[in-house]
């Protein structure tokens, strides 16, 4: 066991990065770095868990005050993630094991997860295997996920940035395509991320404010995929306004329930690889229609827009990193902060807590009130929800007309322990 004194605390990213998963970084070792009482050093995993199980860790007292509080407007992971899935503790305790061994080793005795559904499954049974092992670990998982689909909180830093920049991709295209449409391309698709979950799709819709604006048509995972009525919608809209703007989800359904696009890989969470549904419902609009057309995919460049952040987002960001600290030092464990919403307009919001047993493994999908009745578009409901999300402007500053981002120098610490094979 450790002595008294202050004990350090290990930081991961896991699962795909986001705008602002850096900013949270940042909040939260500024947070530690002020309480030097509680807490030592912060280490940080070299590619996210993995970085744990192999003793790969970075010390972060080594970054200056001005490189730490950089982070706040540099995208991505700045310690590296990884899509890395603990096994079941029953069939893999050893995982777990070693994870308590190098914290036993570097005296660690704060954990903070920073991702998704998955990690927050593995911060809780890291809070549960250390209890019994009698080396107690206070596990705070730290929410992250563009594609917003994490249950009790309003809403999941990293996705109101995604939002913004598909709703300006959106409205700038819908401008383009209809500049052109007389004479050229006469419809466009954009392929968005969302596995499960429409969220991201559902911002696309935030570009069209009267009739007739982009986008025309959305197409939600939550929605099984009617051809007939999708082309029938696509013509009347061309038919109406000369052309027709679509925003696609990934994970689109076909009636049968099957991924429009897998790819027959997986990831290392097991979910079936996808993309690629973009150029499909672009080409089956041709084959069926024959209007002319242009596709998009957002891919990465959404998840990667930090020049375009939402300033809420970015606020939320930076308000669960010192959440999460506040609550290791308040002796809480197995819990997340969460953003709760106390009005729409004005936006109000504040920070709440969750019990990890309520956020591990349950995904939130798109409540049906919030998809029009015809499947291809957004309610007044949900805009109302979106709204608030991409407000505000966070740019970050500029050098050489370029945005000026921060490498931090990720100095490693040295090893204790004998090589863990991954």
């Amino acid at each position: 066991m450790a002595g008294s004194g202050p004990r350090n605390a290990f930081y991961a990213q896991s699962g795909g990065v986001t705008a602002v998963i850096n900013a949270t970084a940042g909040a939260l070792i500024e947070a530690a770095r002020a309480h030097p009482q509680q807490i030592g050093k912060v280490y940080a995993g070299r590619n996210g868990i993995i970085g744990a199980l192999t003793e790969d860790l970075i010390d972060t007292s080594l970054e200056s005050v001005e490189n730490i509080a950089a982070l706040r407007h540099t995208p991505a992971g700045a310690f590296g993630s990884c899509r890395y899935k603990l096994k079941s503790l029953d069939t893999h305790r050893a995982q777990y094991e070693r994870l308590i061994e190098v914290f036993r080793a570097h005296d660690i005795g704060y954990f903070f997860y920073n991702g998704g559904g998955d990690s927050a499954d593995t911060c809780l049974k890291i809070s549960q295997l250390s209890q019994t092992m009698g080396y107690p670990v206070q596990a705070i998982h730290v929410p992250k996920t563009i594609d917003n689909d994490l249950p009790v909180t309003d809403c999941c830093p990293g996705f109101g940035s995604v939002a913004k920049y598909v709703a300006v991709s959106m409205l700038e295209a819908g401008f383009d395509v209809a500049s052109m449409a007389k004479t050229s391309t006469k419809v466009f698709v954009l392929e968005v991320m969302g596995r499960h979950a429409g969220w991201i799709t559902a911002a696309c819709g935030l570009a069209a404010e009267t009739e007739g604006d982009a986008p025309h048509l959305l197409l939600f995972p939550e929605v099984p995929f009617n051809e007939a009525a999708f082309l029938k919608r696509v013509r009347e809209c061309v038919e109406s306004y000369g052309y027709c703007a679509v925003g696609v989800s990934e994970g689109l359904r076909d009636v049968q329930g099957r991924f429009m696009a897998e790819s027959g890989l997986h990831d290392a969470f097991g979910h079936a690889q996808l993309g690629g549904v973009g150029p499909q419902i672009a080409a089956l609009i041709k084959d069926k229609l024959g209007y002319k057309y242009h596709w998009a995919v957002a891919d990465y460049l959404q998840r990667a827009a930090r020049h375009i952040a939402s300033r809420t987002d970015l606020e939320q960001a930076i308000a669960v990193g010192r959440a999460a600290v506040e609550l290791a030092l308040a002796g809480r464990n197995a819990v997340m902060p969460v953003i709760v919403r106390l009005a729409d307009a004005p936006y109000r919001w504040e920070i709440g807590v969750a019990e990890l047993k309520d956020v591990a493994n349950v995904e939130k999908k798109m409540p049906p009130e919030f998809i029009s009745a015809d499947g291809f578009g957004i309610t007044q409901a949900c805009r109302a929800y979106l709204a608030p999300l991409i407000e505000g402007e966070a740019y970050p500053p500029y050098r050489a007309g370029l945005p000026d981002y921060v490498r931090l120098k990720n100095i490693a610490v040295a090893k204790k322990l004998p090589d863990y094979v991954v």
